[in-house]
């Protein structure tokens, strides 16, 4: 009888250990930035296996959040300011690019019809917004290219220079997942939500080509391992964003869920549910 207790006790003491171990298996990730003559604003990015949440600053002090859920594949954007929140799944993103493709066709038909006159100051009208007739125009490639070296805190990090249409436009920074005290796996949700949210970025015409703390390789980025310093340069305005904090830490569940009160706000207006 007292074997079979110590034994129960041993195996209820190895599973509160695994699970202290799994509770603790999350990454706490403190980015600083700057933009212009700003003030430094203080951002945070919680990861999971499956799940990512990043709390934004806003210049105003307010907070906005933005969580994916890799398991579900869902995003959620939330407005602290509004006390509301959006949720986008891919069905909602292939139904909206839909929308948008059949409204260009539409465009380009009516198009068709126009005098040589009128066509040509539609086209003014939508020149960077629209590519060509009716699609959208593609956010132009950033071109990397490895530098040297910088230190950024108390790493050294592999630099590169970030060109778009021959001018230099951005800069990263980057270092091994293992410099950090980590691997790539503990990353990896950061790929699956740029993949996710890369079909929205393809929708509008030159969305952002940040990806913050994004786990990056030179076949997909041109850039190889996580950028702990990256700079972007847009309207002679640049924005440098720097780790100042990584660690590991264990996150309550309310992390990763909408605050208690906080209306649902349809996305896109209603469109891309309907039929719903």
């Amino acid at each position: 009888m007292k074997s079979i207790l110590r034994t129960t006790l041993a195996a209820a003491a190895l599973t509160l250990l695994a699970a202290q171990v799994w509770a603790a298996d999350g990454v706490l990730i403190v980015m600083k930035v700057t933009s212009g003559g700003n003030p430094p604003q203080t951002n945070q990015i919680q990861i999971e296996q499956k799940r990512i949440r990043m709390s934004i600053s806003g210049a105003g002090g307010g907070t906005a959040g933005i969580m994916f859920d890799g398991a579900r594949q869902v995003m959620t954007i939330i407005d602290d300011n509004r006390k509301t929140y959006s949720e986008m799944t891919k069905a909602d993103l292939d139904q909206f690019a839909q929308q948008m493709s059949g409204a260009m066709a539409q465009m380009e038909q009516a198009m068709k019809n126009m005098s040589p006159e009128q066509r040509a100051q539609v086209e003014k009208m939508t020149k960077g917004r629209m590519g060509g007739a009716g699609a959208p125009a593609p956010a132009p490639k950033v071109e990397y290219r490895k530098v040297g070296t910088a230190t950024v805190g108390k790493w050294t990090c592999d630099k590169y220079d970030g060109f778009t249409n021959g001018q230099k436009t951005n800069e990263v920074c980057t270092v091994d997942p293992k410099a950090l005290g980590f691997t790539a796996a503990d990353f990896q949700v950061t790929q699956d939500m740029a993949d996710f949210f890369k079909q929205f970025q393809q929708l509008m015409p030159g969305g952002s080509r940040d990806q913050p703390f994004l786990m990056g390789s030179l076949e997909k980025q041109g850039f190889s391992g996580i950028p702990i310093r990256s700079a972007h340069t847009a309207g002679g305005v640049e924005t440098v964003s720097e780790l100042a904090d990584v660690k590991r830490q264990a996150f309550p569940e309310t992390t990763f869920q909408v605050p208690a009160g906080y209306q649902k706000n349809e996305l896109f207006g209603g469109r891309g549910r309907r039929g719903r």
